[in-house]
């Protein structure tokens, strides 16, 4: 059954003529999964990267070895350069990327589990712009963060393409 959040965005994204890529790490592509069970989805989505290693951000997406070293994969900068490389490389119009700690293992004093960075890049009316946002969600358990992210990467791009 279709995800209710992603019916909508392909719905506004069908109606607005516009594409949309996703750049997923933590979330593993679940994101782009929603979107795909959407039937018509095909006309708004044509494909999504899963780069949950470094190396992946890097040779598809450009993600810059110089940025992962200063901040770290879970990071607004790395969220914005992923955001901004799969929209280049994808030709969307939109390009939503999650990089986060689901967990169990793996957080620290500075990026606890269940910390969350998404990125957002949107070409629209001859503009480009890029934000960033990030979620703690806390130690609510590994599926249970995966699930948060997606629920709030869907919400935030259907919040962008109502701007359309």
């Amino acid at each position: 059954m279709p995800h209710p959040l992603a019916e909508q965005l392909v719905s506004k994204l069908l109606a607005a003529g516009k594409r949309i890529t996703t750049v997923e790490s933590c979330t593993g592509g679940l994101v782009a999964g929603a979107i795909t069970s959407v039937s018509g989805s095909s006309a708004v989505f044509d494909y999504g990267f899963v780069t949950y290693s470094n190396a992946a951000k890097s040779a598809m997406v450009g993600v810059h070895q110089d940025i992962l070293t200063a901040h770290g994969a879970v990071s607004e900068p790395v969220a914005r350069a992923m955001a901004e490389g799969g929209r280049i490389k994808a030709g969307a119009d939109i390009a939503l990327s999650i990089t986060g700690i689901a967990g169990p293992t793996g957080g620290s004093a500075e990026k606890p589990v269940g910390m969350v960075c998404f990125g957002l890049s949107f070409s629209n009316r001859n503009r480009v712009v890029t934000e960033t946002r990030v979620r703690q969600f806390g130690a609510i358990g590994r599926d249970e963060v995966r699930a948060a992210a997606v629920e709030f990467a869907l919400s935030w791009a259907l919040e962008t393409a109502q701007a359309f």
